[in-house]
């Protein structure tokens, strides 16, 4: 099953701008480096934006749990990378109480 309303998901320019792809973030900075092995840095967050939407809101959702605040989703899937390489990751989405739109958390290597 993919996540329910994956055509309305978020994914907040400044989620990967500030976190997922800036190296020195305190907890972000790991994914960051990472991710720009492959092709994705703050200058191309648009491509990152794009591929999570392309491989991972119509990939099977893995992982579904309640949490305090919504239903949190994880799925695990490949991206093929602006490198052209392939690189497995997970990401975590939340559809917040109250809403019915998934909400991108982070991304995980996988």
């Amino acid at each position: 099953m993919p996540i329910p309303n994956r055509e309305r998901a978020v994914i907040a320019p400044d989620k990967l701008i500030e976190y997922v792809l800036n190296a020195e973030h305190k907890r972000g900075g790991a994914k960051a480096r990472l991710l720009a092995q492959f092709g994705y840095t703050t200058e191309n967050w648009e491509r990152l934006d794009a591929d999570l939407r392309l491989y991972h809101l119509d990939a099977e959702v893995d992982e579904v749990r309640q949490t305090l605040y919504g239903m949190r989703y994880e799925i695990r899937a490949p991206l093929q990378t602006p490198n052209g390489r392939t690189l497995v990751i997970r990401t975590i989405w939340q559809i917040d109480e109250g809403t019915d739109f998934p909400r991108f958390i982070t991304l995980i290597p996988a």
